[in-house]
């Protein structure tokens, strides 16, 4: 993938600070929305919405393989988004009823907003990672230097944060033109925008999603520093989210749906390769800009390369046998405690007091609604068709 590539993806995906602010705008009801959420009825198809990211890729397989014509369900062609807000905002006005959000958002939906979305199944696990100039070697080469994030509400700003506060460095998130050395200044960047600006220098790195990674590094743009995986340890990214209205008034067509999620998660374990041709710009649904060589060095597990990862530090924990994205769907209520226990420490720009009242037991049970995904897995043979032990809880692993 070559600049010009890269450039022209900022027109498929802006994140930004712009996208921040329409979105803060629309949590707190100051933006009206285009059409008030309308009640759904029991035959209402199943109408996806999804960022062209590799966090979305059990909703498009899903599509892709007809898994929801499967469960005797009608389903409309997935709608591309180009923004977080643009995906909120359809959901809030019932446009689209099965989104992936990313898991911090859900919270500040939820609760900072009281906007009743649920969490029902995570969509993966890890898959992002904190890319780099060449030049830079360690995390404390990120100080006195700008750092790009895709979203204040992300895993990618929490676990970042997390790593710059245990090595000492301290974050900013107003513009800064003189830092001092101690420093990293944070700001929202369109993940199509991140390569281009580290490119020309006027960012040190990035943290995003993937393929975003893949193709700074196929590019011969930067280096990958860290696996957001090899930090925390199998943590979930983007969450597959439902009104909570739909959950408790339809719940034949909620399993139904989430049946259909599993059904391709449990897929893409053993097709990583046929999974990556379905979602490049080449295949038929088109559903992605990337072309598939960039999303199999996501999908594809290569021993060779992830040698060299484990020589050069972008994996310290090789004993984890993490994989770049990996595939798993119940939420774990440990997570959803340690997320809102790391993003009470988070620095983001707007009014984030809501936190503060925040208790993580009380979240996880909450803003979480494990039945259908548990019916889901049991019909697969149980976690075991997962490659997990057969219980529903674990210990989170968090380190720098």
């Amino acid at each position: 993938m070559h600049d010009d590539t890269l450039a022209h993806l900022s027109d498929d995906l802006p994140l930004s600070r712009r996208d921040f602010l329409r979105l803060s705008a629309l949590l707190t009801g100051s933006v009206a929305l285009p059409q008030l959420a309308r009640a759904a009825s029991a035959n209402d198809p199943v109408r996806i919405g999804y960022l062209p990211i590799t966090d979305a890729s059990p909703l498009l397989v899903a599509h892709a393989r007809k898994l929801f014509e499967a469960q005797g369900l009608e389903v409309e062609a997935p709608r591309l988004f180009r923004s977080w807000s643009q995906i909120v905002e359809a959901f809030m006005a019932g446009q689209v009823n099965v989104v992936h959000l990313l898991s911090p958002m859900t919270v500040w939906a939820r609760y900072g907003s009281n906007f009743p979305a649920k969490v029902v199944a995570w969509n993966h696990m890890s898959g992002s990672a904190l890319t780099v100039a060449p030049n830079i070697r360690e995390i404390r080469d990120l100080g006195g230097r700008k750092v790009a994030v895709p979203f204040w509400y992300s895993i990618h700003n929490v676990v970042l944060q997390h790593l710059l506060r245990e090595n000492g460095l301290t974050v900013v998130t107003r513009p800064a033109d003189a830092l001092k050395p101690n420093e990293v200044a944070l700001s929202i960047m369109a993940p199509a925008d991140m390569g281009p600006a580290l490119a020309n220098g006027a960012i040190a790195g990035f943290i995003v999603a993937e393929p975003f990674n893949a193709a700074a590094e196929t590019n011969g743009i930067g280096r990958v520093l860290r696996f957001t995986g090899d930090v925390w340890r199998e943590h979930a990214c983007c969450v597959l989210t439902m009104h909570e209205r739909d959950l408790k008034e339809r719940p034949e067509w909620s399993q139904k749906v989430v049946n259909a999620l599993v059904e391709a998660q449990h897929w893409l374990r053993d097709n990583r390769r046929e999974g990556a041709r379905l979602l490049s710009k080449d295949a038929p649904g088109k559903y992605t800009p990337f072309a598939a060589p960039v999303l199999e060095r996501v999908l594809v597990p290569d021993a060779a390369r992830q040698q060299q990862y484990v020589r050069e530090g972008a994996i310290r924990h090789p004993e984890w046998k993490d994989e770049r994205i990996e595939y798993q769907p119940y939420p774990f209520p440990s997570y959803t405690e340690q997320l809102v226990r790391l993003l009470k420490q988070t620095q983001v720009e707007g009014d984030n007091r809501f936190l503060a009242g925040l208790d993580p037991a009380f979240v996880a049970r909450d803003l979480v609604d494990d039945r259908f995904v548990k019916k889901s897995i049991a019909a697969l043979g149980g976690l075991k068709a997962f490659g997990l032990p057969e219980k529903y809880t674990r210990s989170e692993t968090l380190v720098a």
